[in-house]
């Protein structure tokens, strides 16, 4: 947990931390390679972006159907690295149980939204391939929506919310083909991002377009899990 907290985010409430370079470029690809070879079954198409969900969708949207493990591509490293880190301490199981891979090309994203209490209020997210902003929104009860954060997700970094950042934010990706305005004063992480990263938005004037499809790999604890066959047996 000690080393967690160098890469937490001070300008954030409670509690946010960014890590670049979580894994490296072969680890990259190799999740590239895994998630492409998937069976198209695999695959949801939505109208805004696809996913797969490992090990499967959940059921009614709030039971994980299964007390399958993820698959060892997806636990090793990255589950076990997240372990490492202590984050999963105080959930259900202990580790992640559940996988939801989004893939976003240029000009796709996804609304303002919250996660629920379908999961343990701990969130990890991979970023792969290309990076893009995640935009923080404060909760009204006028129903507005006002972002007052901006994450900046590069390749291969690793995002974790919990605590306020979970339970008292919305948070979502804009449908457009360039993340514009990204400055220090307006990038949340931006003492984390890479140097490369930084020049690429300076010499940009800040403005960084989208260049090819970014696949995020988020990771929580589903709290309720059913063995459905079991379950179907029962009934």
């Amino acid at each position: 947990m000690k080393y967690l907290e160098t890469y937490r985010l001070t300008n954030l409430p409670a509690k946010a931390y960014y890590i670049p370079d979580f894994i490296s470029d072969a680890e990259e690809h190799f999740l590239l390679q895994k998630i492409t070879n998937a069976p198209l079954s695999k695959w949801t198409v939505l109208s805004n972006r696809r996913l797969q969900a490992w090990p499967t969708q959940l059921l009614k949207g709030s039971v994980l159907p299964t007390t399958d493990a993820l698959p060892t591509w997806l636990d090793d490293p990255l589950v076990q690295r997240m372990v490492s880190l202590d984050i999963w301490r105080q959930s259900p199981h202990d580790r992640a149980n559940h996988c939801l891979i989004n893939e976003y090309e240029p000009g796709q994203g996804i609304m303002p939204h919250e996660d629920g209490d379908v999961y343990h209020p701990v969130v990890a997210t991979v970023s792969l391939q290309d990076g893009i902003v995640l935009d923080i929104y404060r909760k009204t009860e006028d129903g507005k929506r006002e972002i007052v954060y901006r994450i900046y997700q590069e390749p291969k970094s690793l995002l974790i919310t919990t605590e306020d950042m979970y339970t008292d934010y919305l948070h979502g990706i804009q449908d457009i083909d360039v993340d514009k305005s990204l400055y220090r004063d307006t990038v949340a992480n931006w003492d984390f991002l890479s140097d490369d990263t930084k020049q690429r938005i300076e010499l940009s004037g800040g403005d960084l377009k989208r260049k090819r499809a970014r696949v995020s790999l988020t990771f929580r604890d589903v709290k309720k899990v059913r063995n459905l066959a079991a379950f179907l047996q029962m009934k």
